[in-house]
Formats: C-alpha cells, structure tokens, sequence
C-alpha cells in the first residue's frame, strides 16, 4: 500500500500534468490494481545537463553499460522525473542517449518551447556535441526518439508540425498524453460537441506514415480510461485518430506492465494503439513508470 505522503506525491505530480483547462475531478478510487513505481535512485552512467535552450535544464544520460558503443539511438522524453527516464534507457533492448525535458504543468509550456522550429534541430546539436566531449570519441545518432507523458505530449505536437522534424523523427511514444479541445468549448461528444481537429491532425499524419509498410516510422500510443470532462480525453482522442485511418480496435483482456489492465489493441504496420483500465490519478501514473516496458515495445514495431 501506499503511504500517505506517496499517494499524495502521486496525486499532485497527476494534476500537475493537467492541460487546457481545469479537469472535473474524477470520484474514482482504485485498490486492485498493483501501481507499482520505479525506485527513485541514482542509475549508473554518464550524466550531464544543457543550458540555455529551454526554459528549464535538459538532463541527458547514457547508462553505464553502453557508453561505449558506437552508435546510439536518442530518446527525448517530455514530462516526469528523469529517474524514471534513467531507469527506461538502462532496460532499453540497445544503446540509447536519454534527454529528460521537464518544464512545468500544461501542454502549453511545452508547446511554447518549440514555437521556433530550429530549437529541436539545436537541441538535438547540442546534445551530440556535448556528448561528443564528453567521450571524447566519435559516435552516431542513428533513430530520434520523441516520447511524451502526459502534457509532455504538447512539445512533440510542435516539433513535427515542422516538415523537417518530421522527417527527422522517427519514432513516437505518447504515454496517457494526446488531447485536444472540445468545439464549443466543454461541450462534451455526447452532448453534441466535437473534436478539434487541429489538435490532433499532426499526430494524425505521423500515425498514417507509421502505418505504412516501409515507411520508416514507428508509433505507439497508449491510453486511459480517465474522462477529464473539460477537454477530450486520450481515449477519445486516439480513437479519432483510429477512424481517420480506418482502423478499428480489437478487445483483449490481458495483464500490462505494473500490475497495469489491458481492455483493447489496434495495430497497421508501425502504428500501435494500447488502451487500458483506469479512471484514477495512480492510473495515470502507470503509463509513465512504464516508460521502460513501452520504449522496448515502440521499438519492435
């Protein structure tokens, strides 16, 4: 179980990541599921931040038992506690640069940061470079990774809104993170509202790329059951991305990662959808801290 002050570190860092507007609080509480967390501790590697480019410092890492590959994929993940990213790059199935990219509540802040669609190219420069000294030796970055939890999701849908970030990307991971708002604003689907659809329509456009046999580009989203009931949620969201490429999800009933309960599935090629049970803050939560078992998933897409 957990103790007073975890349940309520859990439930701040949830409405922290809240976007647009307030969410109706939700009345659930669950005590099935398991919630387990990644231990908070310092993994072994190198570590390093990068100043200046964002409004907060970019932690970077690389796990101690591949600092000396020669090729590494990179990781961007956006929003959540870069111990959980460390712990993620160290179970990752290869040798991968993690970057931590934490900037505060709202899909706002992230989105901002990347108005000016150079910044992801320097970060990305920056990152390398850096890295470059640090080993003192050569290396390539061989697949960009964007990953993003919650609100984190804000800065990916700016960065490949750009054609060359786009093309640059290569594979997605949204983590209970892809909203949109309603139209009119709080008028919920079933009272006759509608999705924005600009909200979503650069996630639209990587999914059908992702979806195509040899079209170089990987994409998972997975989701909750959490309605916010102010704004559209993950799974209204990602259903709309589903009918836009005519896909359709398929029901199971199976055990996730964290004691997490998978309800259904739908995948075409590189694109995969995952949704799971839960109306709760501790729901919420489990998509992050199964950053490590979704990473390794994206990347056998």
């Amino acid at each position: 179980m957990f103790s007073f002050w975890r349940r309520l570190t859990v439930i701040a860092l949830f409405f922290a990541s809240l976007v647009f507007a307030q969410q109706n609080p939700s009345p659930m509480a669950d005590q099935t599921r398991a919630h387990k967390r990644v231990p908070q501790q310092k993994y072994p590697g190198l570590e390093f931040k990068i100043f200046d480019l964002l409004p907060q410092p970019v932690g970077v890492f690389i796990p101690q038992k591949r600092q000396k590959a020669k090729a590494f994929d990179l990781l961007l993940h956006f929003h959540g506690a870069s111990y959980v990213v460390h712990h993620a790059a160290a179970k990752y199935q290869g040798a991968l640069v993690a970057a931590t990219i934490h900037l505060g509540a709202g899909s706002s802040v992230y989105g901002n940061a990347f108005d000016d669609s150079t910044r992801f190219q320097s970060l990305v420069a920056a990152i390398h470079d850096s890295l470059k000294q640090k080993l003192a030796r050569s290396f390539s970055l061989q697949k960009i990774i964007l990953s993003g939890f919650s609100a984190g999701y804000g800065a990916i849908r700016k960065i490949i809104s750009s054609q060359q970030n786009f093309e640059a990307v290569e594979a997605i991971l949204l983590l209970d993170g892809i909203h949109a708002d309603y139209v009119p604003e709080r008028r919920v689907l079933a009272e006759g509202g509608r999705l924005d659809s600009s909200d979503v329509a650069a996630f639209i456009r990587f999914a059908r790329a992702a979806a195509q046999k040899n079209a170089g580009k990987q994409f998972l989203i997975t989701h909750s059951e959490i309605f916010p009931g102010t704004f559209v949620s993950t799974t209204e969201a990602t259903d709309f991305v589903l009918q836009n490429l005519g896909m359709k999800r398929q029901a199971v009933l199976r055990w996730g990662p964290l004691g997490m309960q998978q309800l259904s599935a739908a995948r075409q090629h590189h694109f995969s959808v995952l949704g799971f049970a839960g109306n709760t803050a501790p729901d919420h939560v489990d998509h992050f801290h199964a950053l490590d078992y979704f990473l390794n998933k994206l990347k056998k897409l």
